[in-house]
């Protein structure tokens, strides 16, 4: 039997169809609050009424007006406000083109309802080309950034950190001392990491034999130049 190709990747492999649908409805109506919001926060300034058309209608979008002009930048910064709905909820960088022209979609479709015909301004359709264009690579940069950071698994990196500072601020250890060397350890806790010298077996006579050999040579080392000394010649002057 041969085996199955696997399906292309994607949002219908990634995420099954009921969350898709709920995520896509959770991201229009968070599209629609974020915009009503903006639209009547300026409607308040400009002193103009709020009305249902400045949201759902295409035709009171236009270019000879200042409500107009407003509002294409009040689209444009809900734009920007979707990008942190679509880091939120999508996580995925590779999902992100879906779900944004998927919300642009259906604005599309409900405005076509709402106004019972299809857009026919051009302004309209470039400002949903620009906000479509700054939600995708807006949100698949936003979402790269976030998967690109580092993991910090339950502060290990931390503790790692006050390790290195600790063991940097420990005063250093005098290896070169007479007194220690190898052997077993005495009081390694208490007395700060000494050592006591242990006799190793079958070695000890031998080592003392060498030790009384090069104890003869450093005494006769030392003793001529007493010899040498003792073998000059002395003048005595006496005072007549």
């Amino acid at each position: 039997m041969p085996p199955r190709r696997r399906p292309p990747a994607g949002a219908r492999t990634d995420l099954p169809p009921l969350k898709i649908v709920r995520k896509i409805v959770i991201l229009q109506l968070a599209y629609y609050a974020s915009a009503t919001a903006l639209i009547l926060f300026t409607t308040v300034v400009y002193g103009t009424p709020f009305s249902l058309d400045l949201v759902l209608s295409w035709d009171s979008l236009r270019g000879d007006t200042t409500i107009g002009w407003m509002l294409g930048l009040v689209w444009m910064l809900n734009s920007l406000a979707g990008i942190i709905f679509l880091l939120l909820l999508v996580v995925r960088s590779k999902l992100i083109p879906d779900f944004a022209l998927t919300i642009h979609f259906l604005h599309l479709l409900a405005t076509s309802l709402y106004t019972h015909s299809i857009p026919s301004n051009l302004l309209w359709w470039g400002l949903q080309f620009a906000s479509a264009s700054l939600m995708t690579f807006g949100g698949i940069w936003a979402c790269q950034w976030r998967e690109l950071r580092p993991i910090s698994f339950g502060g290990i990196a931390g503790s790692g950190a006050g390790q290195s500072s600790g063991s940097s601020s420990e005063p250093p250890v005098d290896r070169g001392s007479p007194s220690r060397g190898r052997g077993r350890e005495r009081g390694l806790q208490s007395d700060g990491g000494e050592y006591e010298m242990a006799e190793m077996k079958g070695v000890g006579r031998g080592a003392a034999n060498r030790e009384g050999f090069r104890g003869g040579q450093d005494s006769m080392h030392l003793a001529e130049p007493w010899v040498s000394l003792t073998s000059v010649p002395r003048f005595v002057v006496h005072s007549g």
